[in-house]
């Protein structure tokens, strides 16, 4: 931008010529709405964030929605109502913000920024070839040799009812040489289990993933935690066909469920086996830690259906926590991110829990929620129970994992 100093000088007229440019800033909004109706609760959303940026049009918006929604109706009206140039999010199984929490409900962060650069993509058929919708996604990405930002970061949602969601995040990690940090989740569908989509401007997509590309030249903060400890002998997985386990220790790994489930003095009701499921999770062992996996059902020929993919060959643990122990973690993924952010003052935060976690606490989640905003220091948040949770930060965890709490810290 130029400025003119235009000077009287005893008759002479001197033109001063200054060169400056406008401050750098993140402006942020974070909306709420439990309207049931697709076209009225994108319209609510819309309009409180125009009621925030006024006729400036947000960078992006991220969106959660519960699968009560006419997906189409609902982003169709968001985008109209508040005109941003990129619409990204999905279904949920729980939304939330610093404020407000629904499970029939949508909730959205728009951003508007002149430090940070978004970019977009989609890509559709998980089940069929990760290896194209990765190739899809991160040729959606910027350049890796672009010098101009400091800081690369994603947010990636995707449909993990297609299962690989892991594979995936393995294949952009190698397709991005390892720049990248992401975060973000599996689509979820209130707990319903059958079809989840993810959010690309006004469409959205079963069987895809999408990817949120943040550029920065200040640090984007990624915590991740989640509070549980092994219990029992360690296992080796001796046959899995991707989220189907069969067998650990070569039994079947229903009997080994019903021992676990005997020697700890609990109930399986092999009918209704998920109050059991929700607080006898299993880990697998990686580097000292361990990556979560959710069994969801079991399967008539006794076969265990997980909510994330388990490889065979790999040593596992059953894994047990408490609700003091997830909220702990919730609050330590919150204080990493903050605490990497340096010097820098955070803006507005996306939170990410599980969905098994909300079921296994009940109306305790609620306190979950308040002291991951206490911990922010009153930093507004959104986000969402999700179907797993993807976290690829250096020195934390790797991959995607269930019942882990990620908080990513956007600074202003």
């Amino acid at each position: 931008m130029i400025s003119f100093q235009i000077i009287n000088y005893n008759g002479l007229i001197i033109v001063n010529r200054y060169h400056f440019s406008p401050p750098h800033m993140t402006q942020s909004a974070v909306v709420f709405t439990e309207l049931t109706n697709g076209t009225e609760a994108g319209q609510a959303l819309g309009h409180k964030i125009r009621n925030k940026f006024g006729e400036l049009s947000p960078d992006v918006v991220i969106v959660f929605a519960s699968s009560v929604y006419d997906y189409s109706s609902f982003l169709n009206a968001l985008k109209e109502a508040c005109n941003p140039k990129i619409l990204v999010g999905s279904s949920s199984a729980g939304e939330f913000t610093s404020d407000d929490f629904g499970t029939d409900s949508a909730c959205a962060i728009a951003i508007q920024s002149s430090d940070l650069k978004f970019t977009a993509g989609v890509a559709q058929g998980i089940k069929d070839d990760r290896e194209r919708v990765a190739e899809e996604l991160s040729n959606s990405l910027a350049e890796t040799h672009d010098s101009q930002y400091q800081y690369y970061s994603a947010m990636i949602f995707a449909d993990a009812l297609s299962g690989y969601t892991d594979e995936l995040i393995e294949l952009l990690t190698e397709k991005t040489i390892g720049k990248y940090q992401f975060f973000g989740g599996g689509a979820g569908d209130n707990a319903n289990f059958q079809r989840t989509h993810v959010f690309h401007d006004t469409n959205a997509y079963p069987d895809s993933a999408v990817i949120l590309e943040i550029l920065s030249n200040k640090p984007i903060g990624i915590g991740a935690a989640h509070g549980w400890k092994p219990v029992g002998h360690k296992m080796r997985v001796t046959e899995a066909d991707g989220m189907k386990l069969m067998s650990l220790n070569a039994r079947p790994a229903l009997d080994v469920f019903l021992e676990h489930a005997k020697a700890t003095n609990q109930q399986l009701d092999v009918d209704q086996p998920i109050p059991f499921f929700l607080h006898n999770i299993m880990g697998i062992e990686i580097a000292g830690d361990y990556k979560l996996r959710v069994p969801l059902t079991i399967l008539p020929d006794g076969a265990i259906a997980m909510a994330s993919d388990i490889p065979t060959g790999a040593y596992v643990n059953f894994m047990t926590t408490d609700n003091t122990f997830s909220q702990e973690a919730a609050m330590m993924a919150a204080k990493n991110a903050i605490e990497q952010l340096g010097e820098h003052k955070p803006n507005v935060a996306l939170f990410f829990d599980c969905v098994a976690t909300r079921l296994r606490m009940g109306k305790t989640f609620d306190f979950e929620l308040r002291q991951v905003k206490e911990t922010l220091n009153g930093v507004n948040y959104a986000g969402c129970n999700t179907y797993g949770q993807v976290a690829r930060v250096n020195g934390q965890f790797s991959g995607f994992q269930n019942c882990t709490a990620v908080v990513c810290v956007i600074p202003e």
